[in-house]
């Protein structure tokens, strides 16, 4: 199985060790290794699954493969529409973020980063961003060019909190346009 271990069969298997379980039968659709109607058959069998015993069988005659690097850059595009980004994914080391009269919220609050420093380049227009770091991280927001727009940093600088955690250098050009960078807000049991 993809990054785990049978020294214990009867050990209870996570929700994202089972993904990783669903992403390898995913490959082995993709590769010919699979029909559709096992697939579907064996998805069902693991997101059943509570132990690394049980979810065995379904992936036992399938060839081990390493876990899948996380991309170097990721770019995302926005046009006229809401994106958001929550939950639990991977940060690569350079994101391209590039949007026109819409909203792009990226949540890093549950993220796995790649690297210490995560470099973010911003091209929008009449769009609003916001980016919500996770507890300890600190961002630059210098490199911006701000035309008739809105930055606000609530979070310290990286120059003003050194080696806390991750930096995330944010540049780039907004035009008529609002960036908010912030930790997430919590009130009782709410977060957001």
């Amino acid at each position: 199985m993809v990054g785990m271990s049978m020294d214990r069969p009867d050990m209870r298997i996570s929700d994202a060790e089972r993904e990783l379980v669903v992403a390898q039968l995913n490959a082995a659709v993709a590769e010919g290794r699979l029909t559709l109607a096992e697939f579907e058959e064996r998805v069902d069998g693991v997101l059943r699954s509570r132990t690394y015993g049980e979810v065995e069988p379904y992936v036992g005659d399938l060839p081990q493969s390493g876990p899948v690097a996380a991309p170097e850059q990721l770019e995302i595009r926005n046009q006229s529409s809401s994106l958001k980004r929550v939950g639990r994914w991977t940060v690569p080391r350079r994101l391209l973020i590039s949007t026109r009269a819409g909203s792009v919220k990226l949540d890093f609050t549950d993220a796995q980063f790649t690297t210490q420093l995560v470099e973010v380049r911003l091209e929008a227009r009449s769009s609003s961003i916001d980016l919500v770091l996770p507890r300890g991280a600190t961002a630059d927001i210098d490199s911006i060019a701000p035309h008739a727009s809105s930055l606000k940093q609530k979070v310290p600088a990286a120059y003003d909190a050194p080696g806390s955690g991750v930096v995330f250098r944010i540049s780039g050009e907004v035009r008529s346009s609002s960036v908010r960078v912030r930790y997430q807000r919590r009130f009782w049991r709410w977060r957001w």
